[in-house]
């Protein structure tokens, strides 16, 4: 009468050493997955690829040993009840791991936009600066050949905008309407990654259209050619963008870094 039971959870202990299995595989394989299409650099920085990859590696061989032993176990005879030294039933964490990874396979990392930085309260005022660490500035780099993120960084070094009036620039963002901002101009971002897409934070600059921006709307990619002014908006001097050309363009393979 009890045969069924035991069976079942013989079952059951033969089955959970291989959740895990799956689990470190899947994960390897899904990191590998997103390098090879192109879609790590929207989860981490590319400083941080060599190390998401060694791992990646890292969980494939990991999984492979564990399950040539757990082969080795089952040609014995020999399945020991795993242990599980946590307050969650066995298999549990396993099982939450494999679903989380399925669930990446299934669903494609998406670039953040303007309705993310819309969430967060963007204003003028909080996409300036002050999160932006100058490491990379370059001093020595050409006005129009700064990218937007340059241009920003330069800014956190010589905050004056009177310095960079008349400045030639020709850079690459998607559009940003914030409610503090009148129809004439739009804001050309981009999304910054120190580490992960967990810390993403917008920067970018006001550029002063010469028609109205609902010709542009939010999340357009675009590359503007102009020259830099100093403008007054809310209440502060801005360097601002004058347009003199703006193409629409398609989105970057990495939106994140130029």
């Amino acid at each position: 009468m009890n045969s069924k039971p035991k069976s079942k959870s013989k079952l059951r202990n033969l089955l959970i050493p291989w959740l895990d299995v799956l689990a470190i595989t899947a994960w390897g394989i899904l990191i590998l997955k997103y390098w090879v299409t192109g879609k790590l650099n929207l989860l981490i920085h590319p400083d941080y690829f060599g190390l998401a990859i060694a791992g990646a590696i890292g969980l494939l061989v990991v999984g492979f040993f564990k399950a040539e032993e757990l082969w080795r176990r089952r040609r014995r005879d020999d399945v020991a009840n795993p242990m599980h030294i946590n307050i969650f039933p066995p298999g549990w964490s396993a099982s939450l791991l494999l679903i989380t990874a399925i669930l990446g396979f299934i669903i494609t990392p998406q670039v953040f936009a303007s309705d993310k930085a819309l969430q967060r309260g963007v204003t003028i005022d909080s996409l300036g600066t002050s999160r932006l660490k100058p490491q990379a500035f370059r001093a020595t780099v050409r006005p129009e050949e700064r990218s937007l993120v340059d241009w920003v960084r330069t800014l956190n070094v010589y905050p004056e905008p009177d310095s960079y009036t008349g400045q030639k620039v020709k850079v690459r963002g998607f559009v940003i309407h914030p409610p503090d901002l009148g129809k004439e101009y739009i804001f050309l971002a981009r999304f910054v990654l120190t580490c992960c897409a967990a810390d993403a934070y917008p920067v970018g600059l006001p550029v002063k259209l010469q028609d109205n921006h609902e010709r542009y709307p939010a999340d357009t990619w675009l590359e503007i050619e102009g020259q830099m002014f100093t403008e007054n908006l809310s209440g502060k001097r801005q360097l601002t963008i004058a347009a003199s050309s703006l193409k629409k363009i398609p989105q970057p393979k990495n939106p994140y870094f130029d």
